[in-house]
This record gives C-alpha cells, structure tokens and sequence, in this order.
C-alpha cells in the first residue's frame, strides 16, 4: 500500500501533441481526453498542436517546448504503433537525455488486461529532455485514458506516495550533473 508524500499538490503546465495524418481538432478524441484529463486534475494546458507523422516537425515542435521554461511536461499522443508512418519513436527518443523504460513496461503490462497479446504492437514510451518530463501513448482513446488513469496523472501528482515526477522535477531541473 502506498503512503502519501509530503508535498501539496503542484499544478504543471502540459503541452499536448497529437501525431496523426488524418486528426483534426474536431476529431482529436485522444488529444480531447488528454487535455479533459489534465485539466480536471488541476494541471494547465500550455499548448496544443496537431502535427503529421513527419520526424523534422516533431522534433522541432517537442525541442521548442523542451526549451520552454513554462512547459514542464509533453504528452503526445499517436505515432507509437509498427506501420511506417508511425515515427513518433524515432522522431522524439533522441531527444531525451533520461530513459523511463518502466513507463512503457508498465503501460503494455496493465494494457494486457483489455487487449492481451496485441499490448505488444504498442511502443509506448517515456523520458526526460533536459529538464522536461515527455510521455508518448498510442493514439487510440482507450490507450490515452489508461496511461493518463493508471500512469501519467498520479506520477504528476506531487501527493502521490511514496514518491511521484512531480515533487522529483525540482530536482531535476537544479542538481548538478556529475563531472
């Protein structure tokens, strides 16, 4: 059983990506949720944007936010599956400086439960860029509201014990790389 933590809740400011060719925002569903999501949290919505499956424009759009000292977090949704034009992999992970590998573990594991087998076309995945915690889910709306649900939203939650990415940013924003 998890204890809570210390710290008061702490409201972030998010920017939400949706990766998609065909998305639009009156059909943005995951990107809807994800923001739904985040708000109902007491979280705010930096920005929005829709961006097609193309590497440079990904890259570009996530290294203005990582710049950003008014963007804590990057969630995106779509891009993670297996056929070619699911790039947001390949696009985002050089960007990260730290790996979490757990989220993606984590997010296939509890994902069994509702899809089985099929968990394992998923490549959800999670990282820090500098200073900016990025989470990247699959594009279907039953994916985002698991990772937001079960994942996401508590780990940005800075009274969720024994310990969360929230209350673990100021940390990583101010401690000195070792030499």
């Amino acid at each position: 059983m998890s204890k809570k933590a210390k710290g008061p809740f702490v409201s972030l400011n998010v920017a939400v990506l949706t990766v998609s060719d065909t998305r639009t925002r009156e059909n943005d569903t995951s990107g809807d949720l994800i923001q739904a999501r985040l708000e109902t949290a007491g979280h705010k919505v930096a920005a929005r944007v829709i961006l097609k499956d193309d590497i440079e424009a990904l890259r570009t759009q996530v290294r203005a936010w990582i710049a950003d000292k008014n963007v804590d977090a990057v969630i995106g949704t779509g891009g993670t599956g297996l056929t070619r034009r699911d790039i947001t992999v390949e696009a985002l992970t050089p960007l990260l400086t730290k790996h979490i590998p757990g989220f993606g573990e984590l997010f296939r594991w509890l994902s069994y439960t509702d899809i089985g087998t099929s968990t394992i076309e998923s490549r959800a995945f999670a990282g820090v860029a500098d200073d900016t915690l990025i989470f990247c889910l699959p594009g279907s709306t039953g994916a985002c509201t698991l990772g937001m649900d079960k994942i996401i939203l508590p780990q940005l939650n800075a009274t969720t014990g024994p310990c969360n990415l929230a209350e673990m940013l100021p940390r990583i924003r101010h401690d000195p790389a070792p030499r």
